[in-house]
């Protein structure tokens, strides 16, 4: 007979268990992904988009969902009957706000702790009674909170106009609070929110900033200018790119192409953003890898030489109507539209004259040598290859030159420094006084 003892787990060991028995059940179990509110203030209304994961809201409604596209459409009224029960607002004096929902989208979302899951995307509009502030107010909201107590609910503001908070990338919202029932009582407590007053020229200078980033971590814009650009210094004899034409023709030549491009851009930036015309986004984007196709071509041999004007307002006008997408997108007043237009503008052509301003002088060092040819030739070639990789992609053939060309941005500062480097090189070894052999 075997006789059992009482000290089999060390004394250890059992304190470990009892911190384990103590630890929420949270801790043990896969993390939970949040529901997130994100909104967008307005001059007389709020936006918002939704995101309820799909799992809690199982278990909050009793739902038997199949975790596919076509099975789920049918509950996008049920969706949204569950929301306009658990989805408020009220004014700072009480009164109740008139709330709109939108149509509910599946799509796939992964969040740092809890990996890839699948949510319902609800888009809704808040609007306050009226004379009422759009800018402060209680937000009710206890969907899946209530039913599921461990949840919660992380509200956002992702843009907001007159604090220069224009979030096209989604990693700046400001946090407003989070959301979660009282562990004691199971009530979910409203959530105030007092957005700080803005002023005109705090959503001046926010539109002024996106035009700079829209150009930073736009690629294919400057790509296209600076590929259209490199052949700017250099005169053409027999169909070819020959030497060097000198430095006031070359800075003519570069001030004549990149005022065209602007004229260009800015006018359906300005006809895009009133919604005069209107294009679907698609064709423009594979347009826009065109362009940069087309000027890549004429960068290795001259197709068009004399003309590079009327390339570079042409397809100005397919990039600025890319342009005002963004700000179409606001849903701004007439008043902030018209100052939006001008901050963006401005910061499109401040990040473009930067950029060219940056570059260009090592090309015109290096233009004179018999370096240049090469450097043509490389670039344009780089640009032509990103150009197939992008149109491949945008007309829906996947493809790795299009991930290559997607990491061109970053290598950016490394091609400065190679340029500059180059043109120091051929400065030293000095002008040849010949004219470079033609490419």
């Amino acid at each position: 007979m075997i006789q059992r003892r009482s000290d089999t787990f060390p004394p250890l060991t059992w304190a470990l268990l009892l911190l384990l028995c103590l630890l929420p059940g949270r801790a043990l179990a896969h993390p939970m992904p949040t529901t997130t509110v994100q909104l967008d203030l307005h001059d007389g209304s709020v936006s918002a988009d939704l995101a309820l994961p799909l799992n809690e809201l199982q278990a909050a409604t009793g739902w038997t969902l199949v975790n596919n596209p076509q099975a789920l459409a049918q509950y996008g009224e049920k969706v949204r009957a569950y929301l306009a029960s658990h989805l408020k607002a009220f004014s700072s004096a009480g009164a109740a706000w008139t709330v709109t929902l939108g149509e509910p989208t599946l799509s796939a979302a992964q969040q740092t702790a809890g990996g890839p899951y699948q949510e319902f995307v609800v888009p809704a509009r808040l609007t306050p009674p009226t004379s009422a502030s759009a800018r402060t107010f209680s937000l009710q909201y206890d969907a899946i909170v209530r039913e599921v107590p461990a949840h919660s609910v992380l509200v956002s503001v992702r843009r907001d106009w007159a604090r220069g908070l224009n979030n096209e990338g989604g990693n700046e919202n400001v946090e407003v609070g989070v959301i979660r029932a009282d562990p004691r009582t199971g009530q979910v407590p409203l959530l105030p929110v007092n957005a700080q007053e803005g002023s005109a020229w705090a959503g001046f200078t926010g539109m002024f900033t996106l035009g700079i980033r829209h150009i930073a971590e736009g690629t294919d814009h400057l790509l296209f200018l600076l590929t259209l650009l490199l052949p700017a210094p250099l005169l053409v004899a027999r169909r070819r790119w020959a030497g060097f034409g000198g430095t006031r023709r070359s800075l003519l030549n570069i001030v004549k192409i990149t005022t065209a491009f602007t004229a260009g851009h800015s006018l359906t930036l300005l006809l895009g953003t009133l919604r005069i015309v209107q294009v679907p986004d698609a064709p423009i984007e594979a347009l826009i890898a065109f362009s940069i196709l087309v000027s890549a071509v004429h960068a290795l041999r001259p197709i068009f030489p004399g003309r590079e004007l009327l390339v570079a307002g042409g397809f100005g006008l397919i990039h600025g109507l890319a342009f005002s997408y963004t700000l179409t997108e606001l849903n701004l007043s007439p008043w902030q539209t018209a100052l939006s237009l001008l901050g963006f503008n401005l910061g499109i052509e401040a990040m473009q004259l930067l950029v060219i301003a940056v570059t260009m002088p090592w090309l015109m060092v290096l233009a004179p040598t018999r370096l240049y040819p090469p450097v043509r030739i490389l670039g344009a070639t780089v640009a032509a290859l990103a150009s197939l990789g992008w149109l491949g992609d945008r007309l829906g053939l996947t493809n790795p030159l299009g991930a290559l060309a997607d990491a061109l941005g970053t290598a950016g500062p490394w091609v400065l420094l190679g340029l500059a480097a180059l043109a120091v090189a051929g400065a030293a070894r000095g002008r040849t006084g010949r004219t470079p052999p033609r490419a």
